[in-house]
Formats: structure tokens, C-alpha cells, sequence
């Protein structure tokens, strides 16, 4: 049985302009002690998706589907028994510690907030606690009578992850966790989060645009564009051999190490990601995307098998004598989405 599984997915904010669809039906499997990257570029919905596990997201937000964790409907649980879930069960590391730390608390009494909520340790049991912690993200126990402000980006960044397993949760979720840090600092966090998942067993989402940085800390990856999944599958596969033209956009966008001709001439993608207000008929990517056929403008290709435990929502990963010039190509049945 998995973890947390994904049906239908869907977030709407409302606006005065009117509603704006941030995350468009999206379906995924997360099992026990698995990693699933989840990238795309700003606005993509990926960090909507995220918030949205937990219900986190603003009151003009409309969440529908299902979100199943352990069997358990997240968007129909009452609040008690969603306030027990939260840090309990699954936690997250939210992007920007500066922001998400309160400024004016000491981080000692940050850690232990969430086990006292639970009333999983006493105060003074708290306080041994907070230090362990500390010690086991690579901070001096000394640093719990520190203010947020007193500690560097990468130290911050720390607090955020002891905060997350403070707990013992079965689920993290780590949104964009080494946003703003240095390239050593960035390095020296993902190394931590990767000892830390593998130690406890822990089930693990990580937010990037980042497809390198994902394919090196999660099992499998599952890539936003518009509010959809638009390829997934195994994360080395679908950074070395991507099989939609975005996924291709994105692993490319990065130079590669020792190579003088990408670093002096990066691969970009023109353009920008369409309005959520305004998106394009057909394929949401059709008007960016450097192979797109005249169909692509007015069918909305599903997920299609691209391989072995792998799909991907475009025409060109289709049989040839599937591929057509004309609108009608989502009447075959789209894969199951397993993640």
C-alpha cells in the first residue's frame, strides 16, 4: 500500500479576475521509504501541490481529488485529527528558513513547539531533545539559545530540517530546501537530508527546478508544466534521457561540467510559462515547445506510456503509426500514473 497516494489533484485560487487553476488533476504514487523529486519552473504549481498535501494553502484556495495518506483522506479529515497528522505524521521543510522561523523566538523553542503540541516529550524532555537534534543536523547544541538572526543561511536551513524530524514523521516534504544558499552550503544540505531520509526510512518529496540536484536525491521524478505532470519516471532516466521537450528544456538549461561550449552557450527555453488565466488550447506547452505538430495546438495529449515504469504527456512519445496531424489523439487510454 502506498504511502501517499495522489487522485485528481486539483487547486483553484480565487480571484477578483476569476479563478485561476494552479494544479490541473494530477495523479501520484509515493511508497514507504521512497523519494520523489517533483520539478518545474516557477509557477509550474509545484510548491501549490506541496502546500496543498498538508492543507497548508490560503482560504481563496479550492482543493479537490484525493489526497490519501496512509488510506486517509487529507482534505476530509476534521481539524483535530489534521492538527494530529501535521508534523506527526508528515512535516516540511518550507522554502526560505528566514521567513518561515519566527524572528523574535529562540530556536530551541521553535524545535520543541511540535512535541509539546503532540505531547510527545515534557518541557525539560523537549529541551534534551532539541539538542540531539541539533547535534544530529550538524549544529552545536548551544546554538538552541540562538535567535533565527544569529545563524547563517546554511545553519538556518538546519533548524528547518530538525524542526521536520522532531517528530519521527514518515513523510518530509522539502520545498526548494537550498534556495538562496551558496553552491558548498547547498552541497553540505543535500548531503544531510540524503544521510537523514536513509537512516530513518523516511519517505521524502523534494521541490526544485533543479533537475540535476533531484536526480541525485530521489528515486523517482515527476515534472510540472501549467499545473500538470508532463513526464515521470526514474529520476536518472528522466534526466539522462528525457522524453518531453520541457523535461529536455530543463536538464539542458544547466551547463555541463567541463564542457566550454555549454557553459559559453547554455541551452535555453524561450519564452515564459503561460498565464494560468490564459492557457493556450491543446497542449499547454505547445507554443514554447521547438517540435510541436499542428494537433498539438487543439489536442490535450494525456500521459502515454515512454518506456518501462516511465510516461510522458506528448505525441512524439507515441507508436508512429499513432501519430497524428489531426485533433483526437487523447481518445486513447492514458497510462496510470505510478510514482
Amino acid at each position: 500500500m502506498s504511502l501517499l497516494r495522489l487522485r485528481d489533484v486539483a487547486v483553484t485560487y480565487r480571484a477578483a479576475a476569476g479563478e485561476v487553476p494552479a494544479v490541473r488533476g494530477i495523479s501520484l504514487d509515493l511508497a514507504a521509504g521512497q523519494a520523489l523529486g517533483v520539478a518545474g519552473e516557477s509557477g509550474s504549481g509545484k510548491s501549490t501541490l506541496a502546500m496543498a498535501l498538508l492543507r497548508l494553502l490560503p482560504k481563496d484556495a479550492r482543493v479537490t481529488g484525493e489526497i490519501l495518506l496512509d488510506g486517509e483522506d487529507v482534505l476530509t479529515m476534521k481539524w483535530g485529527r489534521l492538527r494530529a497528522v501535521r508534523w506527526a505524521s508528515a512535516s516540511v521543510v518550507f522554502q526560505g528558513a528566514q521567513h518561515a522561523l519566527n524572528p523574535v523566538r529562540r530556536i530551541e523553542d521553535q524545535i520543541a513547539e511540535p512535541l509539546l503540541v503532540h505531547g510527545l516529550a515534557t518541557p525539560a524532555a523537549a529541551r534534551r531533545k532539541v539538542a540531539e537534534l541539533l547535534e544530529q543536523v550538524g549544529l552545536p547544541a548551544w546554538r538552541a539559545r540562538s535567535h533565527p538572526h544569529e545563524l547563517s543561511g546554511g545553519q538556518r536551513q538546519r533548524v528547518m530540517i530538525a524542526m521536520a524530524l522532531a517528530c519521527s514523521p514518515r513523510l518530509i516534504i522539502a520545498d526548494e530546501p537550498t534556495t538562496a544558499l551558496d553552491v558548498m552550503i547547498q552541497a553540505q544540505v543535500l548531503a544531510l537530508i540524503r544521510s537523514l531520509i536513509a537512516e530513518h526510512g523516511i519517505s521524502l518529496i523534494m521541490i526544485s527546478h533543479d533537475l540535476s540536484v533531484l536526480a541525485s536525491m530521489c528515486d523517482r521524478l515527476a515534472v510540472m508544466y501549467a499545473g500538470r505532470v508532463v513526464e515521470s519516471g526514474p529520476s536518472h532516466e528522466v534526466f539522462q534521457d528525457p522524453r518531453h521537450p520541457y523535461s529536455r528544456a530543463l536538464a539542458a538549461a544547466f551547463p555541463t561540467v567541463g564542457d566550454p561550449a555549454s557553459r559559453l552557450a547554455p541551452k535555453g527555453l524561450g519564452g515564459d510559462p503561460p498565464d494560468p488565466m490564459r492557457l493556450p488550447g491543446g497542449c499547454s506547452f505547445h507554443p514554447r515547445c521547438p517540435v510541436s505538430l499542428p494537433s498539438c495546438a487543439s489536442a490535450d495529449v494525456e500521459l502515454w506510456p515512454a518506456g518501462e515504469s516511465r510516461t510522458a504527456a506528448c505525441v512524439h512519445v507515441l507508436p508512429a503509426e499513432e501519430k497524428t496531424e489531426t485533433p483526437g489523439i487523447s481518445v486513447m487510454r492514458p497510462a496510470k500514473e505510478d510514482a
